[in-house]
């Protein structure tokens, strides 16, 4: 392909969207790990162009907002006349005066497109020595998109959008993709001819095509190998039906790369997560944003990882993480809840029912059973006891709990923060530590058990409790009597 100085790219994302029902723009729509508009965005920075620019109007700001951390990005913002022949003309307006390379246009709302295929389409282009080449699928059910009109030769005569359709022209299976390459000069010139004589009373940018065809030029429509990737999105439905796409060929990929994916009908994978060789990943998991999955670890079932780093050979078990760091060897779950800033050293291990967040949990320590580590610095060797909790808010401020290497506390303690655990210290069942425990010491917060008699016979009398307690006490009584009689 020539050097970037001859393609410019233009990103319709203009539209309002309405059949999506939704207060968020509809190129801001999530699916597979970016939003649609980041998908063609990403696709289209694979290219060699000089410029790539996004036309915006409906929820302006928001959008742009959203490309503030996308480098290279111009954005272009339409004007009142509707269109997307206007759009195009706006963005073009501002490409040097001297630009004479190939503008490729590229719509927000079609998000499955893949670099070679549009790699190929300028190729193509080029070859051929055309004014203009689009992008063309023939689908089942065409309802809704532009169709492309041939000649009886089969060249591009014209594109007709749905709503301007004939019968015949609505009969028509092969769709126009919303995907374009133009000379320059000759989208400039044909541009300025455009009216809006159609059922919609706008700019339309295939209308070009047929200016072009009037005035002798060649047009060429490569059709593509899988229609899919035209597919455009325009309501919930069309929404879920590309998101299945997206994964499916996320999941197939990374199945080619070397990982087990034992279903991949319940597995979510965002594109932007990577996973390395002999990765296993269990059904109704899901993987998403930069989460990344080491060489042997095992994920899943029922498992989300999000924003993660998962360790070599670690396993990781019906769990929910956000933004947390499982070390190489560790196991997590199942059920178990890792929060934001849960850092887990190698071979670490946070088990059923327990909850962690903001905490470093060190190399071989434990944290078994029904538990809430937060705010916490676990050392290695740890084990904690069942039920431990780590009582880090006093209502106003977060304080944190320190716990030395090789401690072993009780079962159901409660570690009021700030406080600190000394190494190799141990803590008695039911132990409440409100001050700090000196290295090797037991910690013992015991008081004596009072049991005060006949108290559910004085403050619950007639209930179940009562008659059951009654009960018991003649089953006593009448078993001492025989017991004397058995004596005698």
């Amino acid at each position: 392909m020539s050097d970037n100085t001859d393609l410019a790219i233009i990103i319709l994302a203009a539209g309002q969207g309405t059949r999506m029902r939704s207060a968020l723009p509809k190129v801001l729509h999530p699916i597979g790990g970016r939003t649609l508009l980041g998908h063609v965005l990403h696709t289209a920075q694979q290219l060699p162009a000089s410029v790539v620019r996004v036309v915006v109007r409906h929820e302006r700001d928001r959008i742009v907002q959203a490309l503030e951390d996308i480098p290279g990005v111009e954005v272009v913002d339409q004007d009142e006349v509707p269109g997307t022949g206007r759009a195009v003309q706006l963005a073009v307006d501002g490409l040097p005066g001297d630009f004479d390379g190939d503008v490729l246009v590229l719509s927000g709302d079609v998000p499955l497109l893949e670099t070679d295929t549009l790699a190929s389409l300028l190729e193509e282009h080029r070859a051929a020595a055309v004014e203009a080449t689009l992008l063309s699928a023939t689908l089942d059910d065409p309802a809704g998109y532009g169709r492309v009109i041939r000649d009886a030769d089969g060249s591009v005569a014209r594109i007709v959008e749905d709503k301007d359709a004939s019968d015949d022209e609505a009969a028509v299976a092969e769709i126009n993709a919303g995907v374009y390459v133009f000379r320059a000069a000759s989208l400039r010139e044909s541009l300025a001819r455009v009216g809006t004589a159609n059922a919609q009373g706008e700019v339309y940018l295939t209308d070009v095509v047929r200016l072009l065809r009037e005035s002798g030029r060649q047009v060429a429509a490569r059709a593509a190998a899988d229609a899919r990737i035209a597919l455009g999105v325009n309501d919930r439905v069309q929404l879920a039906e590309a998101a299945a796409i997206l994964n499916a060929r996320i999941v197939r990929r990374w199945q080619r790369e070397g990982v087990t994916v034992q279903d991949p009908a319940t597995t979510w994978i965002d594109d932007t997560a990577t996973l390395a060789q002999d990765v296993t990943i269990l059904p109704n998991t899901h993987i998403l944003g930069a989460t990344t999955i080491a060489e042997g670890a095992t994920v899943g079932p029922d498992t989300s990882l999000l924003d993660c780093e998962v360790g070599e050979g670690a396993s990781v078990r019906r769990t929910d993480a956000t933004l947390a760091v499982i070390g190489a060897g560790a196991t997590v779950g199942p059920f178990a809840y890792l929060r934001a800033g849960a850092e887990l050293a190698a071979g670490a291990k946070v088990g059923t029912y327990v909850e962690v967040k903001n905490s470093q949990i060190g190399e071989g320590s434990k944290v078994p059973h029904l538990s809430y580590v937060g705010d916490t610095t676990i050392g290695r060797g740890v084990n904690l006891g069942a039920g431990a909790i780590t009582a880090n808010y006093d209502d106003i401020t977060k304080h944190r709990t320190e716990i030395g290497d090789e401690v072993h506390t009780g079962s159901h303690n409660v570690f009021v923060a700030p406080v600190r655990i000394g190494a190799g210290a141990k803590t008695g069942a039911g132990a409440v530590i409100r001050k700090d425990v000196p290295a090797g010491a037991l910690a013992l917060s015991v008081a004596p058990q009072r049991n005060v008699e006949g108290w559910v016979d004085k403050n619950r009398a007639g209930t179940a409790a009562a008659e059951a307690a009654e009960r018991a006490r003649s089953a006593e009584k009448a078993a001492d009597g025989a017991q004397e009689q058995d004596d005698h």
